[in-house]
């Protein structure tokens, strides 16, 4: 996706130990405008597979799970870090693993908001190990939901999780990937117009 490539050009800064800061426009500061053509493209790459619901993890992935959500005129669902008091007790609960606080936390759904057969695509802000969409990988799982895709608005190509999920039959698509970090210049993977891309709609089970 040129328009967000060009944006992270513009305002994205790599810190120490790989962590790339955008949060003036992606996950502090949100550029609505920018978010509605991510939710856009998001409907263009997945419309063919016929999406009942959007799921997403609070907090950075819910702005673009709502603008694609708009798109394809489904209901967005996120999964809560902490289960507040409001929250229904019957709900499904996966395990995340935080490499960057290195610390394991609790999501939850409520039971009553993913329900069996639904298609469901996962979105979230960035991919890099992975933990975040395969504890919602469970959660859809546990309620029998069939995982039709997932959408990243920005992938770290040169860590493990797009791997991962791949071996898993995931389709999978990153509106951009980073190859890497050259002396805090950003190396975005080329589009391969040629390449082929999965063709799995269907994926129940981590």
């Amino acid at each position: 996706m040129e328009l967000l490539k060009q944006r992270i050009l513009q305002d994205g800064k790599v810190l120490q130990g790989d962590i790339l800061k955008v949060d003036s426009f992606i996950n502090h500061q949100i550029d609505s405008k920018l978010a509605f053509e991510i939710g856009h493209e998001f409907y263009k790459r997945f419309s063919d597979a016929h999406i009942d619901k959007i799921l997403t993890i609070e907090t950075s992935g819910i702005a673009f799970a709502l603008c694609a959500g708009i798109h394809f005129d489904v209901p967005v669902v996120f999964a809560k870090k902490q289960a507040g008091g409001n929250m229904s007790p019957e709900v499904y609960q996966g395990k995340v693993h935080s490499y960057t606080k290195q610390t394991d936390y609790t999501i939850s759904v409520s039971r009553c908001f993913l329900r069996a057969g639904e298609r469901v695509l996962i979105i979230d802000d960035f991919l890099a190990n992975g933990q975040a969409v395969l504890g919602l990988m469970d959660i859809a799982e546990q309620a029998g939901a069939v995982v039709s895709g997932v959408g990243i608005v920005i992938e770290k190509g040169f860590q493990p999780g797009s791997q991962i999920l791949h071996s898993l039959g995931v389709r999978l698509e990153s509106l951009v990937v980073i190859d890497s970090f050259q002396d805090k210049n950003i190396i975005f993977r080329e589009e391969r117009k040629n390449e082929k891309k999965s063709t799995l709609h269907g994926f129940s089970g981590a």
